[in-house]
């Protein structure tokens, strides 16, 4: 059942590290943009993972140049998780995965070919319950989610014309929400006449609550890694009529706490030198975004203040200023760019 509540406010405001309280979580992080950087980070947060594990991924629309490397994701499978399936939905909107047909056909495109895929919406929806939620007591999701014990949250961070941004929250929030019931929960509260109508603070709070709902079915079981590369503005939903990516790459971030390793990107964002993370600091604020922030941390998905460890270099903590120190403010391509779309070839 959806219930009526009034949208918070603040969603176009950074809060910066210093102004923010409560306990603090541990974010991993590596510089290491290959398939090796990702299996070590992997080993840091792996360890809650049990039993059958799913794989929740963006796999993009057909040709979407910036999605994670499918090479990656294929050698952490085969070497860490043999067993392991990636999990999608179908989309809200018409596209090349509206229908499960049309969906298997974009992920053999994209590449998404050497391990199962189950679209969990296939079959069916199920009701999760959404424990202390303004907006809803139940979002729907993909019937199938419910085959698997944990979840490991693979996402690219990146951009999004509605969200602001896409992290660990979106990547679940919205993608393990099944493509008719669920999302449109989501974005228009099932009123065909308003489809894409919420926006800014409420969409950010109903996703966000959608995202509680899927951590607390699998809780403890569940870890997050977000990659920050090819950071388009726009989400890997518009495949290769993306925005090109001008905001340089930056590394892989996990954590246990979703709260704690979406915010550490966005810190990460907002420290990059010579205004490199300009562009995507305008969509999130542009879309008040950074709701999914603070709501995240009001219904009790985590903590905004975590502390920041560097595997590259002997575990040491750091700031979000020392992880993009030096970091030039533009974007270059890097091998495992097979589709270009709008980006340019420097």
């Amino acid at each position: 059942m959806q219930k009526d509540a009034i949208p918070g406010t603040g969603g176009n405001r950074y809060v910066p590290y210093e102004e923010r309280t409560g306990e603090e979580s541990i974010v991993f992080f590596t510089r290491d943009l290959t398939e090796e950087g990702l299996k070590k980070i992997y080993d840091r947060v792996s360890s809650v993972l049990k039993g059958r594990v799913a794989v929740k991924l963006h796999t993009g629309e057909a040709e979407g140049p910036n999605i994670i490397p499918r090479p990656w994701v294929k050698e952490l499978l085969s070497t860490r998780l043999p067993d392991a399936e990636i999990v999608e939905t179908n989309t809200y909107y018409p596209g090349s995965r509206y229908t499960t047909e049309e969906h298997r056909k974009t992920l053999e495109i994209n590449g998404w070919d050497f391990c199962p895929v189950n679209i969990t919406d296939e079959f069916g929806v199920e009701a999760f319950p959404v424990k202390g939620g303004k907006w809803f007591d139940e979002v729907h999701m993909g019937k199938g989610l419910l085959d698997y014990d944990s979840l490991l949250v693979l996402t690219h961070f990146k951009g999004h014309t509605m969200g602001g941004f896409g992290g660990s929250n979106k990547n679940i929030g919205i993608g393990c929400a099944d493509g008719r019931i669920g999302k449109g929960e989501i974005h228009s509260g099932i009123n065909e006449e308003r489809r894409w109508g919420i926006t800014e603070e409420e969409f950010m709070e109903r996703m966000t609550e959608s995202t509680k709902a899927v951590v607390d079915h699998f809780a403890p079981a569940i870890c997050y890694i977000n990659t920050m590369r090819n950071m388009s503005v726009s989400c890997d939903c518009e495949g290769p009529g993306a925005e090109p990516v001008v905001t340089p790459d930056v590394g892989i971030l996990a954590s246990l706490d979703i709260l704690a390793v979406d915010n550490a990107c966005m810190d990460l964002i907002y420290s990059l030198p010579e205004e490199g993370g300009k562009a995507l600091i305008e969509r999130v604020e542009s879309r008040h975004g950074l709701r999914q922030l603070s709501y995240m941390k009001e219904i009790g998905l985590g903590n905004d203040k975590y502390h920041l460890i560097d595997i590259d270099n002997g575990d040491k903590e750091i700031t979000a200023e020392e992880a993009v120190k030096g970091i030039k403010p533009e974007w270059k391509p890097d091998l495992y760019n097979v589709f270009w779309g709008k980006n340019k070839r420097v």
